[in-house]
């Protein structure tokens, strides 16, 4: 007799679902109440309603009749589903799904509870959980029970492994046995895992604790920040203002002279008003008697002396004033946020054998005594020239120098690429790789690839070269009071940049240092 599929005879044909609140129609046929009740919802012709599995026509919509004995059956199943879900596992003995409750090693089948006592009751077989891989508890090569457990291999074998096969000779343990002695070795594993969990958790708490403690004085630590930052705001308030009144007084210098000059244009006036009128006069007596001229001919006026024009606006007094004002400011704070300069030394290596470095590598001293240093590629032949040891290819950096009695140096900067063997190329400010102020007893002058700009004695025998890596910038000053600008140089720089010395005669000293602004 042919089976029948009984799972598809609860299927409902709109949804192919197993039924849900099944309802039958006068015809027989089933369906979900939802299924049916939507189907005729949406047709079109509300006139008559079909039967979707046999299309007989109904006139009135028909009444939906729960089919009780459809409902409990399917309810069943739905319930056979969920332990299918849970287990996975259905007797093999059973035209329905019904789950086992156990599976025999020995015949590789899983039982219902009704099944199962009619199974073996002779006790040789071995009844284990439900499991779907019971091929897998035999052996591959004898299809026998895996029964034992081979230490060497660490391989479950059955007892034709042990007596022909390819375990021969082996020690074996069951497998009670065997997994009890792997039990105690994962449990012992275990135990020292909750031990290094416990640590965990101690440490983590103890960090934690710690980061607490850290919190409440970054909590302190930032109001002070913050009251700092505020203060540092007001001061620079201060500053802005400062400076913008120097500029403005400076402008106003304009207004007040240009009104005195107003007044002495309308004195001079007066005066050549008079004079025409007495140059007029015909009669020499009267002339003569009336007029004295001594008043009309004095050309130097009191208050010539007082009067001059207000010049350039003073940019380098004004960044005096600037300079000054933030290293005021920057001196009271605290905490790192002031960075200290750091010295330049000059670099001995480069150093031609005609100067002289002191062992701070501070000052170098033009000599008549040969050093009879090494050759190398880095020194200077023929030139007195040294370089510092520190190069600069980022940021904005300042350094000053010393030159009081000399008559004839060079300073400057330039790139380690620079000539050093000899002749005009290797001289700094000679070429493309190097930039310097010169003093030759008669001028000073800013040379850049052998061209030349001179200008006046400057006020000073400090000096101060400033670098803008980024800016392309090399500027020059003389540290006097207001300190003045003489000159900058812009570029776009393609090396690192040094420091770069040049004398005749006498000493030059770095009396400052590099300060990352």
């Amino acid at each position: 007799m042919a089976s029948v599929d009984v799972t598809a005879e609860l299927r409902c044909s709109i949804c192919m679902e197993i039924y849900r609140d099944p309802v039958t129609l006068s015809c027989g046929h089933n369906f979900c109440r939802g299924c049916i009740t939507q189907a005729w919802n949406h047709q079109v012709d509300l006139q008559e309603y079909k039967c979707p599995e046999c299309q007989k026509i109904y006139l009135n919509r028909p009444t939906l009749v729960r089919n009780t004995t459809l409902h409990n059956i399917c309810e069943a199943f739905h319930a056979t589903e969920t332990d299918q879900e849970q287990t996975g596992v259905f007797c093999n003995y059973c035209d329905f799904p019904v789950p086992a409750t156990k599976s025999c090693q020995q015949c590789e089948t899983s039982l219902c509870d009704h099944h199962l006592r009619k199974h073996d009751r002779t006790g040789r077989h071995t009844l284990l959980p439900p499991t779907t891989d019971l091929g897998k508890r035999k052996c591959s090569a004898h299809k026998k029970v895996l029964e034992y457990y081979c230490t060497k291999d660490a391989a479950c074998v059955c007892v034709s492994c042990t007596l022909a096969g390819e375990h021969w000779g082996h020690q074996v343990e069951m497998l009670d046995e065997a997994s009890e002695k792997k039990k105690k070795k994962l449990r012992n594993h275990l135990q020292k895992l909750m031990a290094e969990t416990q640590e965990a958790e101690e440490r983590v708490q103890s960090l934690k604790k710690g980061r607490r403690k850290a919190q409440e004085k970054a909590d302190g630590k930032t109001e002070r920040v913050t009251a700092l930052f505020r203060d540092l705001g007001r001061r620079l308030e201060d500053l802005e203002k400062r400076i913008l009144s120097d500029i403005t007084r400076h402008i106003k210098s304009y207004d007040d002279v240009i009104g005195q000059l107003e007044k002495k244009k309308e004195e001079l006036s007066r005066k050549m008003r008079h004079i025409e009128e007495l140059c007029n006069m015909t009669d020499p007596l009267n002339f003569l008697q009336e007029s004295d001229t001594g008043d009309l001919c004095d050309t130097e006026d009191r208050h010539d002396k007082q009067l001059h024009d207000g010049g350039d606006l003073d940019m380098p007094g004004i960044s005096h004033t600037l300079h000054t004002g933030l290293s005021d400011i920057m001196s009271g704070v605290t905490g790192g946020i002031c960075i200290q300069p750091a010295d330049i030394l000059l670099d001995v290596n480069t150093a031609s054998n005609w100067v002289q470095i002191s062992d701070d590598r501070k000052t170098a001293t033009r000599t008549e005594i040969w050093q009879n240093r090494p050759e190398t590629p880095e020194r200077f032949q023929d030139h007195p020239q040294v370089l510092s040891r520190q190069s600069f290819s980022s940021g904005r950096h300042y350094w000053e120098v010393d030159v009081r009695g000399l008559d004839h140096w060079r300073i400057g900067m330039c790139y380690p690429s620079i000539d050093r063997r000899g002749g005009d190329p290797s001289w700094i400010g000679d070429n493309h790789k190097s930039w310097c102020m010169d003093w030759n007893s008669d001028y000073y002058s800013m040379v850049h690839n052998k061209n030349v700009i001179r200008f006046n004695k400057i006020p000073s025998d400090r000096l101060r070269i400033c670098l803008d890596y980024e800016a392309g910038l090399i500027s020059f000053y003389a540290l006097c009071d207001p300190i003045r600008h003489l000159h900058t140089f812009t570029a776009t720089f393609t090396e690192p940049l040094h420091a770069a010395l040049w004398i005749v005669r006498g000493c030059i000293k770095i009396s400052g240092g590099n300060w990352r602004l």
